[in-house]
């Protein structure tokens, strides 16, 4: 809740930001000053160009066109050093914070290197005054305290990249460590001589006559409570897909992983049908053989699982070689598969 009103907050501010930007702007032309109207207009066309306005601005060519619009807004403001007015000098204030923000640090740092180069040398081409002196120093200023918070906030992201390891509505791991985390499992049952193996659960909402998809999303959080209470203290679950989940299994054969995972499929079953929600869920298996990786094994649970869907779903699959080649039409028992109850 926090999260979507401080999203929400942020996108009333961000779009009021623009209106009042393109009021200086209009101001600014009916003054007859071009370039602080100039100015006013690429601020306005920055901010809207941020995620806080939309979110889909993430993604490209939002991105550049965001960093474009930023590199001109600096262009802009240190040409106001010599074409004036001095009353846009003083939006230099939040450029070092704006170009942090917004650019990889390297570029950020040199571009505002560049800046305040630029106001040194505008100090001994322009006459200046008292308030310019003023300026000068504040801005200086200014722009230490910046990196001293640009220094906090990669201090801070630093300390806190452990707790983004996890899904904040179902509590499960990312998938960006899966990889790196079987790879390390697969090494250590590998260097033990143990078994290991993965489960892929995941819910047939293809086979839905409705679209439950928000009431699914509702109780997200209720389905990542249930999957951690079935998991032992050194299993550990990962969100692949929206209504996805990898179980990594060290210590258990292909046959336990599937009676666990048939048990894990039916409480859920049990879960969604206490909600209302007339959907079935299925799961796939694999265990580890001899030259698998971390990438081929990610493959042949997925699919087991996509087997254990188009066979009808509501059923349990386990992975071989053999069966993903020849028993595509032998039916479920042939390729592995435990049926519904």
């Amino acid at each position: 809740m926090a999260q979507m009103a401080e999203k929400f907050l942020l996108s009333r501010l961000a779009r009021t930001a623009c209106l009042l930007l393109l009021a200086l702007c209009l101001y600014g032309f009916l003054a007859s000053g071009w370039l602080p109207a100039l100015a006013a207009a690429t601020a306005a066309a920055f901010i809207w160009t941020t995620p806080a306005v939309r979110p889909a601005h993430q993604q490209q060519p939002w991105r550049h066109i965001n960093s474009a619009l930023i590199l001109l807004l600096a262009v802009e403001l240190c040409a106001s050093l010599w074409l004036g007015p001095a009353s846009l000098n003083y939006w230099l204030f939040v450029l070092p914070l704006a170009l942090f923000a917004t650019l990889p640090l390297a570029l950020a740092a040199v571009i505002t290197l560049v800046c305040l180069t630029a106001v040194a040398v505008s100090d001994l081409t322009v006459s200046v005054g008292p308030d310019r002196l003023q300026l000068i120093g504040s801005l200086f200023l200014t722009t230490a305290l910046s990196c001293i918070l640009v220094f906090m906030r990669e201090y801070k992201n630093r300390q806190l990249a452990p707790l983004r390891r996890t899904d904040e509505l179902t509590q499960a791991a990312s998938r960006d460590y899966l990889s790196a985390d079987l790879h390390k499992e697969i090494r250590r049952s590998e260097r033990e001589g143990t078994d290991m193996a993965v489960a892929m659960i995941g819910l047939d909402t293809h086979l839905s006559s409705t679209d439950p998809d928000e009431d699914i999303r509702a109780i997200l959080p209720r389905i990542g409570r249930f999957l951690h209470s079935q998991l032992r203290d050194f299993d550990t679950y990962y969100r692949v897909a929206d209504l996805q989940f990898l179980i990594i299994l060290p210590g258990n054969t292909s046959a336990e992983a599937a009676a666990r995972a048939a048990g894990i499929r039916k409480g859920l079953g049990a879960l969604l049908a206490s909600h209302d929600l007339d959907l079935t869920v299925s799961a796939g298996v694999a265990g580890l053989n001899i030259g698998d990786t971390a990438d081929s094994l990610q493959q042949s649970v997925a699919n087991a699982l996509r087997r254990a869907q188009r066979q009808g779903g509501n059923r349990t699959q386990s992975y071989s070689a053999w069966s993903d080649q020849h028993a595509a039409g032998a039916g479920p028992r042939a390729a592995g598969a435990q049926p519904h109850d």
